[in-house]
């Protein structure tokens, strides 16, 4: 029940900050004032290979990455452009954005995507990698989604499963 609060507590915080936030009028010192340093900083060459990088591929951007996990459900990427201010604020761990994670795709354009996953489990016999994420799929439940990679960090396959299945309580 703690870890809940805790977790509940951090999305709280985070929608306090967001509301403080305006894109197109807030600079990146206003960004890191309420968000802190980010787990990662991506320069618009690295986004420009995304699917629909949008804002973040253009010269001179930057986006900064928030990641909320493993505790948390969320992982913000706030992008920054060239004149300074924030283009764009998304929370990235959403049905939508892992259905564009896609077989061949390699793992560090799944991470620009997604953010730093929960959890990296090697598994040597079957020569793959699973990434996983914690997310809420609306209202409230639960998930993990995983990225599956072969042994040159391709992906291979994906997956959501509710973490109650993964996880029971007792």
């Amino acid at each position: 029940m703690g870890l809940l609060s805790f977790i509940l507590g951090l999305a709280g915080c985070d929608q306090e900050r967001i509301k403080e936030l305006e894109e197109g009028v807030s600079t990146e010192a206003d960004v890191r004032a309420r968000f802190g340093v980010p787990e990662k900083v991506w320069e618009a060459g690295d986004m420009a290979s995304l699917p629909m990088p949008g804002a973040a591929a253009e010269p001179g951007a930057r986006t900064l990455e928030y990641n909320r996990q493993p505790a948390g459900n969320v992982n913000y990427m706030i992008t920054i452009g060239p004149d300074g201010r924030m283009t764009a604020l998304r929370q990235v761990l959403t049905p939508q954005n892992f259905a564009r994670v896609l077989p061949g795709m390699p793992m560090e354009t799944v991470r620009q995507m997604l953010g730093k996953p929960m959890k990296v489990t090697p598994y040597a016999l079957k020569r793959e990698t699973h990434y996983d994420w914690r997310y809420l799929n609306p209202p409230n439940t639960a998930m993990i989604f995983t990225v599956v990679f072969d042994p040159d960090l391709r992906v291979t396959g994906t997956g959501s499963v509710d973490e109650e299945s993964l996880h029971p309580r007792r």
